[in-house]
This record gives structure tokens, sequence and C-alpha cells, in this order.
């Protein structure tokens, strides 16, 4: 038997990792700006990351539902008070696809409608309730969802008003930032209406904040620049710094019923002391300031190359835009300059750092990046 080759791979075996840095089997260092698509949010191997994992693994390990267990209120406490949402719940999964289908069946539940908005080409996951469909502004049927999606231009509030006002919509799930979509950022104007619409309407928002949440944008969640309070919030990535961990932040409004939602190994041991890790690491190094101060930074070095038809972006999820495809400049980054970027479609780079980078790892990135460009 062999891996199911639905994934391109670099020839790069890496086996260790320190910082932002990783190390592959020839002993060779690269600088990572892309953090394993956003989830390294504290760095590799940090001891603190390390010593809470550990202690609980030797203490017991795994265990998962139907028992109580501390952790989960210890963690959902700080969790609040990190992001500014005590008096909201926590509903811990494992991934963001699960965060994503849960908050589904929480607004069709709320309302009983079976229709939701997306915008432009969001990724909200890869369950079928969280499928995405490349073809905007049409109305298609996700496999086995219940739930159909209609895709609007993103920034456009006369189209969503237009849809919401046909009372038939269950949900608009929106990304704090668009993070497979190419870093595009809706407006604060337009998701402050959109608040008052789905208000309106009595259509629950969703912000997925899989990617841009736990501080990456510079604040804890990309949508409080606009200073709004969204139905639910999704999460996951960041959260565990590599451990599978996701969660669904939810709003007074909803109450609980028993089995009204179910999941095997959400909220385990190891996935709570991983993530209660992150969230005093973050607190104690002051990672959500450091990635505000370092991306605007970047942000501001970043434009001052000519190459670059836009970059745009907050705190530290950066996007690169080139007039042409940027697979070149990619794979010369990672093989002649050992850094490691992420892609958005063909002509954007992105980077996704940890939190914990450092002026003179922005500054070495700087560096190789210009010798890329000018060879």
């Amino acid at each position: 038997m062999k891996p199911f080759d639905v994934y391109p791979l670099f020839d790069i075996e890496i086996v260790k990792g320190d910082g932002c840095r990783t190390y592959d089997a020839q002993g060779n260092e690269y600088l990572d700006l892309y953090g394993g698509h956003a989830v390294i949010s504290v760095g590799h191997g940090h001891p603190h990351y390390v010593q809470r994992v550990t202690e609980q693994l030797n203490k017991l390990g795994f265990y998962s539902n139907s028992v109580h267990n501390s952790l989960q209120e210890e963690l959902a406490d700080k969790l609040g008070k990190a992001s500014g949402y005590e008096d909201y719940s926590l509903f811990m999964i494992n991934t963001g696809a699960e965060a994503n289908e849960n908050a589904l069946k929480l607004a069709s539940f709320y309302n009983g409608r079976e229709r939701m908005i997306s915008y432009g080409k969001s990724f909200h996951g890869r369950t079928s309730a969280a499928v995405r469909v490349t073809d905007n502004a049409k109305i298609v049927a996700p496999i086995n969802s219940g739930i159909d999606v209609t895709f609007l231009p993103l920034n456009d509030i006369e189209a969503t008003a237009a849809e919401l006002r046909k009372g038939d919509v269950c949900a608009v799930i929106i990304e704090g930032i668009q993070g497979v979509g190419g870093i595009r950022i809706p407006d604060d104007s337009f998701l402050q209406q959109l608040r008052a619409l789905c208000d309106e309407t009595d259509t629950v928002l969703i912000l997925d904040e899989i990617q841009s949440g736990y501080g990456r944008s510079g604040k804890f969640f990309a949508h409080q620049y606009a200073g709004i309070r969204p139905d639910l919030i999704t999460l996951a990535k960041g959260m565990g710094n590599g451990f599978p961990i996701g969660g669904v932040l939810i709003a007074p409004k909803f109450k609980a019923v028993h089995g009204q939602l179910g999941t095997t190994f959400g909220g385990n041991h190891l996935a709570c002391a991983a993530a209660l890790a992150v969230l005093e690491i973050m607190h104690d190094e002051l990672l959500v300031e450091n990635a505000a101060k370092i991306g605007e930074y970047l942000l501001q070095e970043l434009k001052k190359f000519p190459q670059m038809k836009e970059v745009r972006g907050r705190g530290l999820m950066i996007g690169m835009e080139f007039e042409n495809s940027a697979s070149d400049i990619r794979r010369r980054l990672l093989f002649e300059q050992k850094v490691f970027t992420g892609a958005s479609g063909t002509n954007v780079i992105r980077l996704l750092p940890p939190l914990t980078l450092t002026q003179a790892d922005a500054d070495l990135f700087l560096e190789r990046f210009k010798a890329v460009l000018a060879g």
C-alpha cells in the first residue's frame, strides 16, 4: 500500500523544527514563512508547548468524551478572556472543516432554513457540508449537506441584501481574511452592514476565522477590526500549533440541547493541553502584538518591490500578487534560498509564518526574496 496521491509534494523531508526554522533530513536549514498552512502559531518546538503536551501524555494521554474534563473548562475560560468573547460558549472538535460543518448545523437548527451565502473564492473546508464550489454567484447543492450555497462577490452589500431579504437564507459564512481566496480582506464597512442585515433578516452570521484567527491578523480575530460580533466563530489551525483541534464559539442566543452536536475526538485531553500551551505562550510573549508589529513592517517593506502587482494583508497573513504566475519565484525561494512560502492560486504567494517571527527573521526573508527577484 502507498499514500493516495492527491497532493503535489516537494521532495524535502522535514525532520526537525525550532522557532521559525525547520531542518530537512540532510541537515539543511529553512526559514519557515508558511507554518504548515498557518497552523504553527507559537513556533516549532517551543519549550513550554513541548512541556505542556509531554506532561499530559505522561499523565493520561488521550481520553475523549463522555467524562468530565476540567481542561476543557480551563481552555474555554482562557480562550474567552483572550478573544474578548467571555459570554460565548465553546464547542470543541478537531478540524476547520468540522468547525464549519457544526456551525452550519447550529444555524440551520436555529432558523430552520436551508440556504447559505458565501463569498468569492472562499474555502470553508473539506466535509460535505462545507464543500467549496468555485463557480461564483451560482446556487449549488453540496453532496449530502442539505444546505444550498449561493456565492456572491466579496464586499457586494447590495447583492447580499437582495438575497437575505428573500427570507430563505440560513446563514452567511465569511472569512475574516480570505486565505485560499488570495488574501482578500472584507471591507470593515461591509462587515458592519452585513451584521445589520443579518439582524434584520434573522440570518446567522458565521465568521470563518480558521486561518485568520488566533492572533494572525494582529488582533485575536480579523473581524475585530470592524468592531462586530458574529453569531458563530469557527477556529482551528493555529489553535493547537499543529495538534489537531478546532472549535466553534457560540453566541448566547443559541441554546444547547443534549445530542444536538457530537464528536469522538473533540476536546480530548492532549488537544486541550496543546491549546492551553498556545494561549499561555501568546499571552506571555505578546504574540498578537508581535504579529501586528512585524506584519506591518513586512507589508511596508514588500510594497517597495516594483515587481509585484499588489501586496495585501493584515498582521502575519500576507499575500503577494504578481501579474503572472508566481510558481517559479516560490520554487526558487524554496530550493535556492531555503524559504518556505505558500501559494494561493497561480499568481499569489502567501506568507503565514509563526507569530513569533522577529524583525531579524523578516529582514532575512526580505534579503532572500530580493535575491530571487534580482536573479
